[in-house]
């Protein structure tokens, strides 16, 4: 079983994942790492969200940051969302993933702040402990 998945919409957003790798590997927690975007990978992302046991997931993207949405209406596990600042110094990121619909929440993080996000993924993973 792993603790995280941490899923990149581009691999060009690997090193803000690679702070949340940082944050997870200091506080032993098992995670897994996959680039897959929601625009240009839709089914292989739908199969992963299906077939992982990861209890929380990080999601990075940036521009129309879709990413943590489309994982958030996959599952019932919470989802962390790390806009990335690829354009407008990452506001369209940052606003599309605070604006879920009713019924499919995501935490946001600040713009291209992997580390914090896995530290509240470290939080949500010791509740009830």
């Amino acid at each position: 079983m792993v603790d995280v998945a941490v899923i990149l919409g581009s691999a060009s957003d690997r090193a803000i994942a690679d702070k949340a790798i940082e944050v997870l590997t200091k506080n032993n927690v098992s995670f897994e790492l996959q680039v897959l975007s929601a625009h240009r990978n839709p089914d292989e992302l739908d199969t992963f969200v299906k077939k992982t046991d990861a209890r929380v997931f990080i999601a990075i993207a940036g521009l129309a940051a879709a990413l943590p949405g489309v994982i958030a209406s996959k599952t019932s596990r919470p989802v962390i969302g790390v806009p990335v600042s690829a354009k407008l110094g990452g506001l369209d990121a940052l606003l599309s993933i605070v604006q879920m619909p009713k019924g499919v929440p995501v935490a946001c993080v600040g713009i291209d702040n992997g580390d914090n996000a896995a530290h509240l993924a470290v939080r949500i993973l010791k509740v009830g402990q």
